[in-house]
């Protein structure tokens, strides 16, 4: 079958890519931007790539109209915290609109459990979205799942961090809401096993794994399976919007999806039944046997897909508008150094920062990172998805990935964190053999040219032992 994915490029989208492709299926990927689809060469031969912004104007011209199914796996949660559901709401319209060119058979959408009759803004928006598609003209298949628990996930990371640093975690009475989760696993076995299954059309399933636990129970199960000791205390008179700057700050989330995810943390977030479990014979894991399947993946290097990589966990949206770097009214820190042995180098350089750091200062990175996050950005708590894999779109630290390309020789970086201008970090090797390596900082005003010259003596030494280290450090193994 032909399959429109969109949202290829997300977490969800991703994960279930490999599953189509491996059955056999024609993939169509619709993403706002080609280069942010991190794939292999060899499955990139294998898929169809097209830009679209359901979120704009439409234009089904040049849009593919002989499409059988497709998965709706868009959402703006994570873009604001007060007109996604806006925006969630105009690209399911428009959605329509397309879908209305083509010769779809069904769409399957991935949306969030409902048991209230009042919901948060987050789970509202979803039910509206589903509302808006059972409009389409053709049968809507929606799987309702509360928390996805796999490597990469904003839920796991989450939990992951409390966990890992705070010995004490200090929590509002949300802690003893019941939720049930389900591993990424048992998500994707039931994103595929209803395609094209007729039994599934125009129907809501709520989809969970075996276990209803509340968010302390999370987080106990979570610090046994690591061998930590933690302390949970609840705390009634907390208020959601501190609370949710406290988790920006102590965690790698973006203060925007933290202030959603803490209000969806009040309502209840149980399966009304597991039919759907039944009709597809599914059975689902456990969520302690979700976080030791995670940690394998994390200890294999086999993550596929991160939250962290979005677009929305960042400061840029578009890519587009920074992949030039600037030559005018720009100040540069530039150094080139002869090497020996470009692939060493190259190795060097796609291995930068997360576990690794930046080969020179890293307590200063670290110190640079922390006063990003009291002023409100990123900080230095997103790493890198991969420790040796860079794609463009990527996060790295508080870096966004602009353009990877080994055969090129070149990795370009954009800065998310805090600054008063604009930053780009660029390693080049010419043919040459030369490495050259460009600091570039666009200043915004008195301020912007203030800043660069106190941080003269620091890119002195930080710059220059970065490069000599690049060349002379050893590969990661």
């Amino acid at each position: 079958m032909k399959i429109l994915l969109t949202g290829a490029n997300g977490y969800i989208g991703m994960r279930l890519l490999p599953e189509l492709l491996e059955n056999g299926h024609e993939v169509i990927c619709a993403v706002r931007d080609k280069n942010r689809l991190p794939l292999d060469p060899q499955t990139t031969k294998k898929v169809t790539v097209i830009e679209v912004d359901f979120a704009e104007k439409v234009n089904t011209e040049s849009f593919p109209k002989d499409i059988d199914v497709a998965y709706y796996l868009i959402h703006s949660m994570s873009s604001s915290t007060k007109i996604f559901d806006e925006i969630e709401a105009r690209a399911a319209e428009n959605f329509n609109k397309y879908m209305a060119k083509t010769s779809v058979k069904q769409v399957i959408y991935l949306s969030g459990i409902v048991n209230h009759d009042l919901l948060s803004k987050h789970l509202s928006s979803r039910k509206n979205v589903e509302d808006i598609l059972y409009q389409g003209n053709f049968h809507l298949t929606v799987l309702r799942a509360g928390i996805v628990v796999g490597s990469g996930s904003s839920s796991f990371e989450i939990i992951r961090d409390l966990c890992e640093k705070l010995p004490i975690i200090i929590a509002p009475k949300w802690l003893k809401t019941k939720i049930q989760p389900i591993a990424i696993r048992d998500v994707i076995a039931f994103l595929y096993g209803v395609l094209d299954n007729e039994k599934c059309f125009d129907q809501s399933f709520d989809i969970g794994g075996p276990d209803v636990l509340t968010y302390k129970e999370m987080l106990q199960i979570y610090s046994k399976i690591r061998g930590l000791k933690l302390y949970v205390i609840s705390a009634p008179a907390i208020a959601p919007r501190p609370y949710a700057y406290w988790l920006y700050f102590v965690t790698s989330t973006s203060y925007k999806l933290a202030a959603n995810l803490v209000d969806s943390m009040k309502m209840e977030v149980v399966a009304k039944d597991n039919k759907l479990q039944q009709i597809l014979n599914i059975q689902t894991i456990t969520y302690e046997e979700a976080i030791k399947r995670a940690f394998k993946k994390i200890e294999q290097n086999l993550v596929i897909s991160s939250w962290k990589d979005s677009l929305v966990a960042g400061r840029i949206t578009n890519l587009k508008e920074y992949n030039q770097v600037p030559k005018f009214g720009c100040l540069k820190d530039r150094k080139v150094r002869k090497i020996d042995d470009p692939e060493k180098v190259l190795d060097n350089i796609w291995a930068i920062g997360g576990e690794r750091g930046w080969y020179y200062g890293n307590y200063l990175w670290k110190i640079r990172g922390f006063i990003d996050r009291l002023i409100g950005g990123v900080g230095l708590r997103r790493g890198r998805t991969n420790p040796t894999h860079i794609y463009t779109g990527d996060a790295l630290d508080f870096w966004r990935v602009l353009y990877a390309n080994r055969e090129n020789k070149r990795l370009l970086l954009f800065a998310e964190m805090k600054v008063p201008g604009e930053a780009w970090l660029e390693f080049w090797i010419n043919d040459k053999n030369e490495l050259i390596q460009t600091a570039t900082f666009r200043p915004k005003g008195l301020w912007g040219r203030l800043y660069w010259y106190l941080m003269l003596p620091f890119h002195y030494f930080i710059f220059g032992g970065m490069i000599k280290n690049i060349i002379k450090k050893e590969v990661l193994a």
